[in-house]
């Protein structure tokens, strides 16, 4: 699986799976200091330590914040994670790269 079109953001997460805390890190933002003061809705294609990947959204007109909305994979060993939108806690740029770090799942 790799991005689906070239306005597609390429992250990498630190886990294999998203949980409280966990960061991912968004790359090829044109100006990620920018987009950290001011995220808008973008299309992500994260990619997890253990080869697994999948397409997910950042949403940011949730009543919670921002959030980044997942579907269901599977990691590369083969544990089937459940689709969740997280909470996302805090958006820093961190030099050309923007860090996501993950908040709590959303009730909704």
């Amino acid at each position: 699986m790799e991005p689906n079109d070239a306005t597609t953001i390429p992250a990498t997460c630190t886990h294999t799976h998203l949980f409280p805390g966990a960061h991912c890190h968004l790359q090829g933002l044109p100006d990620p200091t920018a987009f950290a003061a001011t995220p808008h809705p973008i299309d992500i294609y994260l990619r997890f330590p253990d080869g697994a990947a999948t397409d997910a959204e950042l949403l940011t007109e949730t009543p919670t914040g921002p959030a980044l909305k997942v579907p269901a994979y599977t990691t590369g060993a083969g544990t089937a994670i459940d689709a969740h939108t997280w909470t996302v806690r805090d958006i820093t740029a961190t030099g050309d790269e923007v860090e996501l770090t993950i908040g709590t799942k959303d009730s909704a």
